[in-house]
């Protein structure tokens, strides 16, 4: 299993990132990228630390922890200056909070987001048909996402996805031990939405180039 949208106790998650990425160890991960809530109060401080921890963690574990952030409720405006920042910062992944059902997300932020050429848009429930074209031609990622409040829309992300030729991935948005999943529920929640063997396989391997390009 390969998770790029989790959560430590640097921002809204219950567990310092050692043990987040220990307990996905256990799970069977081989990679877990550390995606805390960032704007611009923050980012400076958040994500130097977690490329800290993850350059320790990565020398001692066989598990691959990437350093990243989940820029969430910025300004449109600042969207862009952040994925920037986060970049020079050295996130290894830029997630971009989408526009969920679950919370008053200012719309346009997934317009700005994938115009930013952030990595992955995260639980986009509301996106628009334009801006599915948009990522496909910006290679941008749209997320089906595992956790509850955000999950009822999953099955239009995945067919606007596979109609435009939008790139997917699957991930927890995990906040703590609990939220893991296995490659087994993985595909399971995959297959569920409509997904073929094939493209369940496109899925993951999503993920895998996105390690891949990390680089950590």
């Amino acid at each position: 299993m390969i998770d790029l949208h989790t959560h430590t106790l640097f921002s809204d998650g219950e567990l310092l990132p050692s043990e987040l990425v220990r307990r996905a160890e256990v799970k069977g991960y081989t990679a877990i990228a550390l995606t805390d809530h960032v704007d611009s109060s923050n980012i400076d401080f958040v994500l130097p630390r977690l490329v800290k921890v993850c350059k320790v963690l990565n020398k001692r574990w066989s598990i691959r922890a990437i350093p990243g952030v989940e820029i969430t409720h910025a300004p449109v405006e600042d969207i862009a200056p952040l994925v920037k920042l986060a970049r020079k910062l050295r996130a290894g992944v830029v997630v971009v909070h989408g526009e969920t059902i679950s919370e008053p997300v200012i719309p346009g932020t997934n317009f700005y987001a994938i115009s930013a050429g952030c990595d992955i848009l995260a639980h986009p429930g509301l996106i628009k048909e334009d801006d599915v074209r948009l990522a496909a031609s910006k290679g941008v990622s749209l997320e089906i996402t595992a956790r509850p409040s955000h999950s009822r829309p999953n099955k239009r992300v995945a067919a606007l996805a596979m109609k435009f030729g939008a790139k997917l991935v699957l991930n927890t948005d995990g906040h703590s031990g609990d939220d893991l999943i296995s490659d087994a529920q993985a595909g399971a929640l995959l297959r569920k939405l409509g997904l073929s063997g094939s493209q369940v396989a496109g899925v993951f391997k999503n993920s895998l180039n996105l390690v891949r390009k990390a680089g950590f």
